[in-house]
């Protein structure tokens, strides 16, 4: 009777500090995966005039385009890339960066690229961005003659900080409506994005 009496606490004890430790540890939210097409970065001006036009900014905790001017985490317009944290470059119709988002470029693919590194992490400042502008240099090579185009760069992956401090990472698809196969700049329209991406909403959690 002693021993079956004793055996009985001994379970209690442990069923007991199992609950405690469930309590203790939080439900995550399941990370997203999803696909954004033919998000628009127009822009006006260039070859040789002034360049301006609205950022189409946009938010991956909502998986959407926004125009708040404080609940966004990247802005596109063209080519180029911002996150709202830093400081402004100096552009024309540039937002202002009001959150703590970061971002750096890395080599590999969406399904090898598995965890942040955050000492990579780099904000927009005056003397450039954290995805850096310009072909060869960030996500995208301008082929030059004959054709001009902008084609994504292989095995380049865009990690993200987010201005609440969650992490993204995103692959640039295409550049052009409806990301054709093969882009022809007579036929298809540029500075539309289509990308995958992949968003960890678990603040503190640097794995995808």
């Amino acid at each position: 009777m002693k021993t079956f009496k004793i055996l009985t606490l001994i379970a209690l004890f442990i069923s007991f500090t199992s609950c405690d430790k469930d309590k203790d540890e939080p439900t995550l939210i399941q990370v997203e995966s999803k696909k954004v097409e033919n998000l628009p970065a127009p822009q006006t001006g260039g070859h040789g005039q002034p360049i301006s036009g609205e950022f189409t900014k946009f938010s991956f905790a909502t998986g959407n385009i926004t125009t708040s001017d404080t609940e966004w985490d990247i802005a596109f317009r063209s080519t180029t890339i911002i996150v709202n944290g830093g400081s402004s470059a100096g552009l024309t119709d540039e937002p202002a960066r009001n959150g703590t988002a970061a971002g750096y470029v890395a080599s590999g693919t969406m399904a090898s690229v598995k965890e942040v590194t955050t000492s990579k992490f780099k904000q927009d400042a005056a003397d450039g961005f954290a995805i850096p502008a310009g072909s060869g240099n960030g996500w995208y090579n301008y082929t030059g003659n004959p054709d001009h185009l902008i084609i994504p760069i292989p095995g380049k992956i865009l990690v993200f900080k987010t201005r609440n401090g969650t992490y993204a990472k995103i692959e640039i698809l295409s550049w052009y409506k409806d990301a054709p196969a093969t882009p022809d700049r007579k036929t298809n329209e540029g500075r539309f994005y289509t990308f995958n991406y992949v968003y960890q909403p678990n603040e503190g959690v640097t794995t995808f």
